[in-house]
């Protein structure tokens, strides 16, 4: 139904503003009584064989909804119903901001991508906060934590270590998001000695809790080998929990779409379908190098089943959609649950 019906009507419409109107619309369906049930016996896979134990967390299931979706924690109860096993929140700042000027996020119809310049927009902290008090307990929920656009690079470690200790009480796992190609300074977040120093300041403080929480890296799907040793490297060294591949791709190389329709959306992050191999690629690198050393949360391109076991045959150990979620639908956590449990 929703390929057939939904999709064509909602991708009439501005991206982000039918974003927004989505949430409206699942949030006031999923009060009316009888409609949770509704949506959990239609996209719900209940099977033991399903479970994965990572870093000391147990998910229901391997497919998570990936960061960007539910900046604000607004939805994640509600999406809970469509059959996730985990969901992540953010990218939260610790203050509230805008991100980019409008018009930012664009589609790709003919390459089923899409392409945002979101630059980080969240309603900050405290709002994210106040929304993660009210989690019914259903899934494991990530903080995705990042800096504001206006912060100095000075503080930059700062920006996520007021986030990490106010969120601690609040999510399962965090995530270091230092690969978003729409926020300012990139290259600084990129820096290998930067991220030492980074992770080692969020390590200190997660010591300062009775029960500390995992932490993973995000990092770019445009890494060459190098850089991705280089990864391998950093999360041996400061024993991170794991690292989640990948983030958007600033690529444009082999795009259906004209270079016309290229230079007026201008610059942004590309995710979907063209990035599946990329990202693929990358899982398989740092699996393969590292000889499975550490955890991998694999997203990018996962549109069908068959993406989804490719990444799981790559290295990936858990797995996160957003794109796929928007042009095939919810049906699509089931058909990847029910594809794991028959290729069992």
């Amino acid at each position: 139904m929703y390929k057939l019906l939904l999709r064509p009507l909602f991708f009439k419409f501005d991206p982000e503003s039918i974003h927004h109107f989505t949430f409206s619309l699942i949030k006031n369906l999923s009060k009316v009584p009888g409609v949770k049930f509704i949506f959990r016996s239609l996209y719900v896979v209940n099977d033991k064989r399903l479970e994965r134990k990572l870093f000391g967390l147990t998910f229901k299931n391997p497919v998570g909804l990936a960061a960007g979706f539910d900046k604000n924690a607004v939805l994640y109860n509600e999406l809970a119903n469509f059959g996730f096993g985990f969901i992540e929140i953010g990218t939260v700042t610790p203050k509230g901001q805008p991100g980019n000027p409008k018009k930012r996020l664009f589609r790709l119809k003919s390459d089923q991508g899409i392409i945002n310049r979101m630059g980080f927009n969240n309603e900050g902290l405290e709002a994210a906060i106040m929304q993660l008090k009210k989690n019914k307990g259903q899934l494991i929920i990530g903080g995705n934590i990042g800096k504001n656009t206006s912060t100095k690079p000075e503080g930059y470690t700062q920006d996520y270590l007021e986030c990490f200790n106010a969120l601690h009480p609040y999510v399962d796992y965090f995530v270091l998001n230092v690969s978003c190609p729409n926020v300012g300074s990139h290259a600084k977040l990129n820096d290998k000695d930067y991220l030492e120093e980074l992770i080692g300041a969020v390590q200190e403080a997660n010591k300062a809790f009775d029960k500390q929480k995992p932490i993973l890296l995000k990092i770019a799907p445009d890494l060459n080998n190098i850089q991705l040793d280089e990864i391998v490297d950093l999360v041996n060294e400061t024993k991170l929990d794991g690292v989640i591949a990948s983030n958007t791709s600033t690529d444009r190389s082999g795009l259906k779409a004209s270079d016309a329709q290229l230079e007026e959306i201008g610059n942004g992050g590309l995710s979907g379908q063209p990035i599946k191999a990329k990202s693929t690629g990358v899982i398989k690198y740092l699996s393969e190098k590292s000889n499975k050393s550490f955890p991998i949360i694999g997203v990018g391109g996962i549109h069908s089943a068959e993406d989804a076991l490719e990444k799981l045959n790559a290295g990936a150990d858990l797995l996160q959609i957003y794109t796929g979620f928007i042009y095939e639908g919810p049906g699509l956590v089931k058909s990847i649950n029910k594809a794991i449990l028959d290729a069992s």
